[in-house]
């Protein structure tokens, strides 16, 4: 039980990181945008990338977590 309880802390940390991450870039584009309005272009490209990584990480992470909840059941 003490390993499931583990794995359900790991688990809410790979969804709260990224999740932490995607907030900071959205508040930080958007100050960005309403300080330097011509350089929309590059904050997007910036932040897209940004939350592509994000996301990513969140993925993978949700994966590694999800084979080894399913290993401990066995």
């Amino acid at each position: 039980m003490d390993r499931n309880v583990a794995l359900l802390l790991i688990f809410a940390c790979t969804i709260l990181g990224p999740a932490l991450v995607i907030a900071a870039t959205g508040y930080s584009s958007i100050g960005a945008l309403g300080r330097n309005p011509s350089a929309a272009p590059k904050i997007l490209t910036a932040m897209t990338i940004t939350l592509v990584f994000a996301e990513a990480v969140s993925i993978v992470a949700f994966l590694v977590v999800w084979q080894l909840f399913a290993a401990s059941g066995q």
